[in-house]
């Protein structure tokens, strides 16, 4: 039966980061939407000081709105675990399956800065005291992407939007009433937070977690494995 994924990217990247996996899941008669969020990837010449989480939340309800998607698996990597934390509060009926793909799985008041890591966080006030609007990309290296796509993946990369980490989430827990939800780690990758979130998750039976086997940016490293764990989500 044929199903329809939502996939959202994480912080620096781009829908075309999701392509393998796309590919595969198309390839296998399914419907997939991998939006690129506001002030990235091919829409990085839309980046300003007003892009902020709250924007990014909206680009992917509003595909749910003029798409009219229903029964839809709903997949966010790392920053995109807030994204669509976000997105469950306003589409939620429409979620039969949310992924968080090694992601933050956030808590009402929560935003990116207070999760992330410190080289992230020290980044992040390095931007705003120069009075930057966007983080530079960390380099594919420091997430563990394989060397053969390294370069690639830095190439595609642009700033991520500070008003994207700094913005505190609104949350009812939305994400936690969706019939079936499904924690991914890949633990080579360092992240006190993804660990935390792990953590949670892992005690609550409501809750699938898997292992990826590889780094970070899982849709380039593994994408076959991937798509079949989205398959079984």
């Amino acid at each position: 039966m044929a199903k329809t994924f939502v996939l959202v990217h994480g912080a620096w990247h781009g829908g075309w980061c999701w392509r393998r996996v796309a590919d595969l899941l198309e390839a296998k008669g399914h419907k997939i939407y991998a939006p690129t969020l506001t002030g990235l990837g091919e829409r990085s010449h839309l980046l300003s000081a007003s892009v902020n989480l709250s924007t990014h939340i909206t680009d992917i309800v509003n595909v749910f709105k003029w798409e009219r998607l229903d029964g839809v698996v709903l997949c966010g990597h790392s920053y995109a675990g807030l994204v669509i934390a976000g997105v469950a509060e306003q589409v939620a009926p429409a979620i039969a399956s949310i992924v968080f793909l090694d992601a933050f799985v956030p808590l009402d008041g929560d935003a990116v800065v207070a999760l992330a890591s410190d080289a992230v966080r020290a980044a992040l006030r390095d931007g705003q005291q120069k009075g930057e609007i966007g983080i530079a990309p960390r380099p594919a290296e420091a997430f563990g992407v394989n060397e053969r796509d390294r370069a690639w993946v830095d190439s595609q990369c642009t700033p991520q939007p500070i008003g994207a980490f700094t913005e505190k989430i609104a949350l009812t827990g939305a994400y936690n009433r969706v019939p079936r939800k499904t924690f991914v780690r890949a633990a080579s990758y360092v992240n006190p937070g993804f660990d935390q979130a792990q953590a949670r998750v892992k005690g609550d039976p409501s809750w699938r977690t898997y292992d990826a086997p590889c780094g970070h940016d899982v849709m380039v490293d593994a994408p076959e494995w991937l798509a079949q764990m989205l398959l079984e989500a």
